[in-house]
């Protein structure tokens, strides 16, 4: 009993390196991605440093909720090809230690996988998205130059909506401006010109829109009546300090709610079948993904028993090509629920039975000395995106 208490603390103890190692690569990968978004916050949006990075610490729930099931299940492939390789396996068989014995030391690393990937999407990816996108409306409401997006319908400033098809930075040109303006009480001002300019007085909160060769549409509430004026030059005058001094609500996407608020949502009576499934399927996303810990960790360990012929190299990549095929499943998962027609549970719980009942199964098979050969598809798929990564490198 020692010995086994030895040999559980020495296969833990081993796993946690590659874990570190692959949670910190995968999830500054993933990061990377937010680079352009970044680079033309702080180029063209006049964004401070410390607002990048404390919105780079809002997208990481996202990411870990992903990389963190990726990582464990790698660490724990890795680690029993290593042992497979130095033929730790075969001393162990030897002296009479089966493979269902080193289980508990992998279901203790899987179930921590769980409880921490848990805490995370329960607690850290709502906060995370919602405090993002209120970082985001306080960096438009502070500089108008970030609520003028390119072909997106911009709400941020109180009273105000605009919609611009091309903005140059350098020059603060305008093309295709549409304005909508609620601030007169009873009247609303709708601005359309081909071109403009964003001009900054003298106030650095006070901003003017300058319109060439427009129309102004002016709709009365009260009468509905109609006046439409063509000019060839219009100022509209923006005054942020004024214009933010009301704390609008900020509406939550189903990502950004939390757990009780998710749940009030889904019993407040949701009429939509397609919009009722999508909440549901947000729900069990919650606790399926941490799930994918086990379902993968259980997948991975029969793998590296069975891999001692493989790098360590081919294991990473063979690690992410089925993380992959996990994360394929999912997403069609996601696609049929959200139609109404397809059970959400079924939707977001099926990819970790099947991904857990395919390492089960290859568990049986090795325990029985029976090891199975991988698919020709999924050794392709490996070495693809061993290449990949080999060439970044």
């Amino acid at each position: 009993m020692k010995n086994f208490n030895i040999i559980n603390r020495y296969i833990f103890r081993q796993l946690l390196f590659p874990f570190s190692i692959s949670l910190f690569f995968l999830t500054f990968v993933f990061l990377m991605t937010r680079i352009p978004e970044i680079t033309n916050m702080v180029v063209n949006y006049n964004a401070d440093i410390s607002a990048v990075v404390i919105m780079v610490v809002y997208t990481l729930p996202r990411f870990l909720e992903f990389t963190i099931p990726m990582s464990v299940m790698i660490s724990i492939l890795l680690t029993f090809m290593r042992m497979s390789q130095e033929n730790e396996i075969v001393a162990l068989k030897g002296a009479g230690v089966s493979l269902y014995k080193l289980l508990p030391p992998v279901l203790t690393f899987c179930f921590l996988g769980i409880f921490l990937t848990m805490s995370i999407t329960v607690f850290g990816v709502s906060w995370g998205a919602l405090s993002f996108k209120k970082k985001t409306v306080e960096i438009a409401r502070s500089s108008i130059d970030a609520a003028l997006q390119e072909r997106q319908f911009n709400s941020e400033l109180e009273g105000v909506m605009i919609y611009v098809s091309h903005v140059d930075m350098k020059t603060k040109t305008l093309k295709d401006v549409f304005i909508e303006d609620r601030r007169t009480k009873g009247v609303i001002s709708i601005s359309i010109a081909p071109s403009g300019k964003l001009i900054r007085l003298d106030d650095e909160q006070v901003y003017t829109i300058r319109l060439y060769a427009g129309m102004i549409n002016q709709v009365g509430i009260d009468d509905n009546s109609v006046n439409s004026i063509r000019f060839g030059e219009y100022d509209i005058n923006l005054d942020l300090n004024a214009m933010n001094k009301t704390d609008n609500k900020i509406s939550k996407e189903l990502d950004e709610r939390s757990l009780v608020d998710l749940i009030q949502f889904i019993r407040s009576g949701i009429k939509d079948k397609a919009h009722l499934s999508a909440a549901l399927m947000e729900l069990h996303e919650k606790f399926s993904i941490p799930f994918a810990c086990l379902s993968l960790g259980l997948l991975a360990f029969p793998l590296g028993v069975q891999s001692a012929s493989l790098r360590r190299s081919s294991g990473f990549s063979l690690g992410i090509s089925f993380f992959l095929l996990y994360y394929f499943l999912l997403a069609v998962g996601w696609s049929a629920g959200e139609t109404g027609d397809y059970p959400p549970v079924l939707g977001m719980w099926l990819p970790n039975f099947i991904m857990g009942g395919i390492g089960i199964f290859f568990l049986v098979r090795n325990a029985k000395e029976k090891p199975v050969p991988m698919p020709a598809v999924v050794i392709q798929v490996a070495l693809i995106i061993k290449k990949r990564f080999t060439k970044k490198v």
